[in-house]
């Protein structure tokens, strides 16, 4: 079979991805005969194609899934799967490390990672996800499975090389790649990406990180505590840009702390092969300096995957940097196509492509009217702590005029956290001006991720604050800090007035 032009590689081609291969792209693989008309064609097999495909097929569809490079997307081959995968030996790396404060030694008192089996686990936990994702199990549930490149011939019709898909509906899903820098050098000196950064069999000792979002921040904390030496470099003022500044602030503090080398307002100029190093001109506070590295990680951003799909021919409008130009409810600028996930979304994460696919099958399939501005949104960045967020931030409630009251809670005054060593993080809630309306919130915590959907909930159901402190919480959890800030909500009710009519009514008690 042939392959695409620019397509990631792989590698390397040991048993692990011998068998991811085998589910996400086998090369025995055969198209089958094109039906008369689909009702919906998926181009991209990524998380929101697959949702799609799969969730058309089960109400009984007929539907074709197009893939050009490999079943499960950028989150199964090159995202959330392998770097959780080696987020989670980071962690195991760093809690060793750190375990002499929990009254535990260590003979010889060092910590002994074994990069090589790292990644290794990072495969075969890959390969044993991947059948979930496999071309398999999408021709096992009635999908016609297509590999190859998808190019709109017509606005009903799709050419997978000899063959046309006619149409009633189609959903592009085709994701999106890194973005690349344009610093002199910089290529021909080489460098990774999400996309090879897995295929690494050995650590670099030594590695510059060029973007810290939360790409950038969780592969360079995990890489550091797994025994590399790392400088993470930023232009922007701080890390993280897009979240809270109290929050990113902790994030860098724990960083810095266990020996990434953070440097903010700095861009790269120019990058130097000499010899078995990577010299990176750096202009840093306004100053030139030079450090000299092994390995260069580019992490600046994401740009949609739209090249070869003659979108043209379709009559769909698309930016080559923002994607694919859809409305509301995700139709594009063509009645009968739709698209979703990282293609036609500012929200880059494997569960918003779940969610703006499920939207765009109900309002492709079945005349629905759902909006993508009704969603509302949960995040996390994986670092250690984590951040979670939800909803309105304090600076965006400044942006749209909405007045708030934030109430805060240290993790400090959290038992578990206490009592876990891990109280480097915080809690803060938004409410509506004057009510206990939740209108946002973030979470710094080891775990943020697992408890901001309390959080969502209640926003999404218009639960307010008063609701969660009549909520048992299990004692003790760090969970128990968003049950502290709902009594702190309480306690602020208790005004002057209220607290000397109460003081009037319990001396008429006694």
């Amino acid at each position: 079979m042939a392959t695409v032009a620019g397509m990631p590689v792989i590698a390397p081609l040991d048993e692990y991805n011998q068998r991811l291969i085998a589910n996400v792209r086998p090369d025995a693989w055969r198209n089958p005969e094109a039906a008369g008309r689909y009702n919906l064609v998926v181009i991209g097999a990524g998380t929101a194609g697959l949702v799609a495909a799969v969730g058309a097929a089960g109400l009984g569809a007929k539907v074709a899934l197009v893939e050009r490079n490999f079943f499960g997307g950028d989150c199964l081959n090159f995202g959330c799967v392998p770097s959780k995968a080696m987020l989670r030996s980071a962690r195991a790396a760093a809690n060793v490390a750190s375990c002499g404060e929990y009254g535990i030694s260590i003979a010889k008192k060092q910590v002994l990672v074994d990069p090589g089996a790292v990644m290794q686990r990072v495969r075969s936990l890959r390969a044993d996800l991947s059948a979930n994702d496999s071309v398999h199990r999408m021709r096992a549930l009635g999908i016609d499975v297509f590999v190859g490149q998808a190019r709109f011939a017509a606005p009903d019709c799709v050419q997978v090389e000899s063959q046309r898909l006619r149409f009633r509906k189609a959903i592009i899903a085709t994701g999106t790649q890194p973005a690349v820098l344009p610093i002199q050098g910089l290529a021909e000196a080489g460098y990774l990406t999400n996309e090879t950064v897995f295929s690494l069999t050995e650590l670099p000792r030594e590695i510059a990180v060029i973007g810290a979002g939360p790409i950038g921040c969780e592969l360079a904390q995990a890489l550091q505590r797994l025994g590399a030496t790392v400088s993470l470099i930023e232009v922007a003022p701080r890390i993280l840009i897009r979240e809270d500044p109290e929050a990113a602030q902790r994030v860098a503090q724990v960083m810095a702390r266990e020996g990434v080398e953070i440097m903010t307002g700095a861009a790269v100029e120019a990058v130097e092969s000499r010899i078995d190093k990577k010299l990176l001109r750096i202009n840093h506070d306004r100053r030139s300096r030079e450090i000299a590295v092994d390995e260069i990680l580019v992490s600046v951003g994401r740009v949609p995957t739209i090249d070869g799909l003659n979108l043209e021919a379709a009559r769909v409008a698309y930016h080559a940097v923002e994607g694919i130009k859809v409305d509301d409810q995700l139709r594009t600028t063509n009645k009968n196509i739709f698209a979703a996930g990282d293609a036609a979304s500012v929200y880059k994460f494997t569960h918003v492509a779940d969610a703006t696919a499920r939207l765009a099958l109900r309002n492709a399939l079945f005349f629905g009217r759902r909006r993508v501005s009704s969603l509302l949104i949960p995040w996390c960045v994986y670092t250690d702590p984590e951040i979670a967020h939800v909803g309105l931030s304090e600076s965006e409630a400044q942006r749209r005029g909405v007045k708030i009251n934030t109430l805060a809670q240290e993790l400090r005054g959290v038992d578990r956290a206490v009592l876990d060593s891990e109280v480097d993080g915080f809690l803060k809630v938004h409410l509506r001006e004057g009510t206990d309306q939740i209108v946002g919130a973030t979470i710094v915590a080891s775990h943020a991720g697992e408890m901001i959907s309390e959080l969502t909930l209640a926003i999404s159901q218009r639960i307010g604050l008063r609701a969660i402190a009549d909520v048992i919480h299990p004692y003790p959890t760090q969970a128990e800090a968003l049950k502290k800030v709902a009594d702190a909500y309480n306690r602020t009710r208790l005004t002057p007035r209220l607290k000397r009519i109460l003081q009037a009514y319990f001396a008429w008690f006694c």
